[in-house]
This record gives structure tokens, C-alpha cells and sequence, in this order.
């Protein structure tokens, strides 16, 4: 199965990226990419992996924990959607995703 990174997923490792560099720019860069071979080696194989969802409560929405971040997915028929990541400790804001 095919992984496919949304505008708000790419944009919010963005922004990780960006206050992580504020102390080490070479730490935030490969902490984004551990991210991205996080989700490419586990996602296309095990498309079900990570719990679902609670503030959404979709079987097809699920999320992986990595590190402190919520990585959270949409399964499609033919790709897995990487919605947002996002720190573990907030909320998914629903109006922060395209459902």
C-alpha cells in the first residue's frame, strides 16, 4: 500500500523541523526524517497498526505514537493518507484535518 503525506501533515513536520532547529538544526533534520522512515517502513505493510482514533472514533482513522508525536492516518483503498503529526500531550483539533 502507498503512503501519501497530506499538505497539513508536510506542514506540520515543517514546523517541528523549525522549533526543534531553534537548538540543533541537525538534530531537527533527522528527527523529521525519523518520522517519515517511522511511518514508510511500519504503514504500507500493516495498514491497520495504532489504535483508532478517540477524538474521532473512525476504524479508517488511526494514528501511531512516535516518540512524544501522534502520527495520524486515513485508510483508502488504494493508500494510507498521513492526515497530521502532532505533540502527543494536545488533542486532535478536528478542524485541523480534511475529513
Amino acid at each position: 500500500m502507498k503512503i501519501r503525506w497530506t499538505y497539513e501533515a508536510l506542514e506540520r513536520l515543517m514546523e517541528i523541523e523549525a522549533f526543534i532547529s531553534i537548538d540543533s538544526p541537525e538534530r531537527a533534520i533527522k528527527f523529521v526524517d525519523e518520522i517519515i522512515e517511522h511511518v514508510e517502513k511500519t504503514l504500507p505493510d500493516r495498514t491497520r497498526l495504532g489504535r483508532i482514533v478517540p477524538e474521532i472514533s473512525n476504524p479508517n482513522i488511526r494514528e501511531l505514537i512516535f516518540k512524544k508525536y501522534r502520527i495520524v492516518s486515513r485508510l483508502n483503498k488504494n493508500n494510507v493518507e498521513i492526515l497530521t503529526v502532532f505533540e502527543g500531550h494536545r488533542l486532535l483539533r478536528i478542524d485541523e484535518i480534511d475529513l
